[in-house]
This record gives C-alpha cells, sequence and structure tokens, in this order.
C-alpha cells in the first residue's frame, strides 16, 4: 500500500520499542490501516498486529484490500453471541498475545468491545495503552449502546490519548486527563479516505457487472446503512417504514442499502423492504465498492460513525438516523443533521433535500471538521516522542 511517510523521521539508533495494534472490526480495520503501514514503513518500531475478528468477513475483506499482515488471530466470532461471552473470550485470549508479545505499547482504537478488553488486558499486564480516535463523549451510556462504555472505561486505562478534534480533547480534560498525555491529530480515518479515492482515480476504477452496474446514470442515488443496537425492533421497523415510504414517493430515486450481517437488522429490513423496484438490498460492501458509492450518492442516511467522519470529505450530506452522536463537530459544521429513527421525522428530512437543491448546497459546502489526511504522521511523531526517537511538537 503506497502511503507516503515523511522522510524527515529518521530512524533512531536506539532499540526498536515493540508496539501490538489490536482491532476486530472493520471500522477499526479501515481507520487502522494507514497508521499500521506508516509505523511499519517508518522502520523505528517493532510492529505487530492482532485481530480478534470480532466481525470475521467484514474484516477479512478490509485487511485483504489495505495488505495488512497479521501475526495473531484470535477469531472469536460464533453465531449469536452475547456481548458478556464476547468479551470474556476477548479478555482470555488477548491475555495470551500480550504474555507471548510482551510490548512496550497497545495500540486500540475507537470503542468497540475489542478496544476495551484490549486495554483492560493490557493494563492488568503493566502494559501501556495509547487510544486512537479517543475523546468522543455522548454523555449518555444509553446511547450509543455500548460503546459509549467502551470509550470511557478505554480511556481510564489509557496512557496517550489520539484526540480526533479539539472538542474531544477538551472532553477528556474534562474528565480529568491530563494536557500532556493528549495529542490532537485528525481522524484517521480521513488518510483512509484519502488514499482509497486516489486509488479509485488512479485504476479508473469501477465496479464489476452487477447491480451497482445497472444503477441508472445521472439519478439521484440515496446511501442508506444502519446497524446499531439501540435501534433493533422497533427503531429498525420505523427506519424500514420511512424507507418504503420514500421510495414510493420518489421513484426516479435510486435508494442503496448495503445491510449489515447482523440479523436483527437483516430479518426486519428483508422483511419490509424485499421486492420494491428503485430500493436496492445488497450485501454489506467492502470498502472500495463502499466509497465509490459514497462518491456517488446525492446524500447519506446512516447511524454510522465513520460515515459521520468520511461523508465530510466528500462533501456529501448526512442525515444521522440517531438521538445524540459523539460526534458533533460535523453537526455544528452543518454537514450532518439527527434525524432520529423516527418514521416521519425521516420522510420529511429526505423529502427536504431531494426538494430542496439549495438545502443540500448548503450541506454540501459546510467545510470538514475531521482533519486533513495527516493524522498518522501526528500519531507516529507523538509515538516517536514518547519512546524518545525524536524531539519536538508532533502538531
Amino acid at each position: 500500500m503506497p502511503l507516503s511517510v515523511p522522510s524527515s523521521l529518521a530512524v533512531s539508533a536506539v532499540a526498536r520499542p515493540r508496539l501490538l495494534l489490536v482491532f476486530g472490526t472493520r471500522p477499526e480495520a479501515i481507520k487502522m490501516a494507514p497508521l499500521l503501514h506508516a509505523l511499519r514503513a517508518d522502520g523505528g518500531f517493532e510492529v505487530r498486529l492482532c485481530v480478534t475478528a470480532q466481525h470475521r468477513q467484514m474484516l477479512d475483506e478490509v485487511l485483504t484490500l489495505f495488505e495488512l499482515q497479521v501475526d495473531h488471530d484470535l477469531d472469536v466470532m460464533t453465531t449469536g453471541q452475547s456481548l458478556n461471552g464476547l468479551c470474556s473470550r476477548l479478555l482470555e485470549r488477548l491475555d495470551g498475545v500480550m504474555a507471548a508479545e510482551q510490548p512496550d505499547l497497545v495500540l486500540v482504537h475507537g470503542d468497540t468491545s475489542t478496544c476495551c478488553m484490549a486495554s483492560l488486558a493490557a493494563f492488568q499486564r503493566g502494559i501501556a495503552v495509547a487510544h486512537v480516535e479517543a475523546g468522543l463523549r455522548t454523555g449518555n451510556l444509553q446511547a450509543p449502546w455500548p460503546e459509549e462504555a467502551n470509550r470511557r472505561l478505554t480511556a481510564v486505562l489509557t496512557r496517550l490519548h489520539f484526540a480526533p478534534t479539539e472538542s474531544a480533547r477538551h472532553n477528556l480534560l474534562a474528565e480529568g486527563v491530563a494536557d500532556a498525555a493528549i495529542c490532537v491529530t485528525g481522524n484517521t480515518v480521513v488518510d483512509a479516505l484519502q488514499w482509497m479515492c486516489q486509488h479509485l482515480e488512479e485504476l479508473g476504477w469501477q465496479p464489476p457487472a452487477g447491480t451497482l452496474t445497472q444503477l441508472p446514470e445521472g439519478a439521484p442515488l440515496v446511501l442508506i446503512t444502519g446497524h446499531r443496537r439501540e435501534s433493533f425492533g422497533e427503531g429498525f421497523a420505523q427506519i424500514c417504514q420511512a424507507l418504503a415510504e420514500l421510495a414510493r414517493r420518489y421513484p426516479q430515486v435510486q435508494f442503496v442499502y448495503p445491510v449489515h450481517l447482523n440479523p436483527q437488522v437483516q430479518e426486519p429490513v428483508h422483511r419490509l423492504l424485499d421486492g420494491i423496484a428503485n430500493l436496492q438490498l445488497l450485501p454489506p460492501q467492502d470498502y472500495r465498492h463502499f466509497v465509490w458509492l459514497m462518491q456517488r450518492a446525492s446524500l447519506i442516511l446512516t447511524d454510522s460513525g465513520g460515515v459521520q467522519e468520511e461523508a465530510p470529505s466528500l462533501h456529501k450530506p448526512v442525515l444521522l438516523m440517531r438521538t445524540t452522536t459523539e460526534r458533533p463537530e460535523a453537526l455544528a459544521a452543518g454537514c450532518v443533521r439527527l434525524v432520529g429513527t423516527d418514521a416521519a421525522r425521516i420522510i420529511a428530512e429526505v423529502s427536504r433535500l431531494l426538494d430542496d437543491p439549495a438545502a443540500v448546497q448548503a450541506m454540501r459546502s459546510a467545510s470538514n471538521p475531521y482533519g486533513d489526511g495527516q493524522a498518522c504522521r501526528r500519531i507516529l511523531a507523538r509515538l516517536r516522542q514518547h519512546f524518545g526517537l525524536v524531539q519536538g511538537n508532533p502538531a
């Protein structure tokens, strides 16, 4: 993967610190891929990768796409797993990896069970933790659930906090984290997205013959994703009702929905939306296909955290099917609007954008609050500073 690394960061003569990166889901893999490549290309560290495969199939696609060399694959995914069952398996298996590797630092990402359990396993072995995408908060432990709790618990165990924004930094300061332990970096997803867009452009890439190539050229496209646990049940029923009505009202618009593999998403979506001519239900798309879809989209309807960060880089309006978000910067910038899961509200907000080009343009022109694609460079510089490999300010 041809990621550039600043040539000014020369390798020091001191022994190389051993870093262990741990992640287990598709979003984590996308956001950590450019950092892993930057660390390995730098040469100043001995870098090891452990994947938990909390998401098996979706994770594997990203590992292949970004050519990520895995040193430990824990393969914890089981059918119908509970969160407590998942966490117990994670903690036990991660402890074994840390006992074997004896890293100087463990890097985790975001808000998953993998992130939280890897932090706990490291802490209980006296290993320092660095948290990428630290400091995001809603203030509500129930939304997003269990991600808000995972982030807060991880913060308590973390030595280095890589906050994507000033807002995230202030959240950490308010919780008593020392300012010297925080580095504002931007979000690594912007690094990954910029690389992928450049990759697609250089290759002139188009999806192979199939459903995506059959989408009418020039037709407005609404891209949909949804997977949040707090929306299981009535929330997804409301979302599906809204999509069915929108497809009926706007037959000239193509609605494209890659459906998450969780059975509690698959069942209501297919039961309520199968057979609608201008609403395409797809299997989960790999990152290359999904970026292509985001580039094509007129607007995006989602409950995803990562999409909130990616879409502003592509100047795509986002309607967020949640009641709160740990990423308020995009709300303040005007490129994301909260719409909840109420069918009437979703219908009204999507209709407003489909009917009013000026409203779309206002959201498209909002600035991207999540960085410039240099987050990995800043993290790398701060890690070198932490281990005494380089002096100076990583900003």
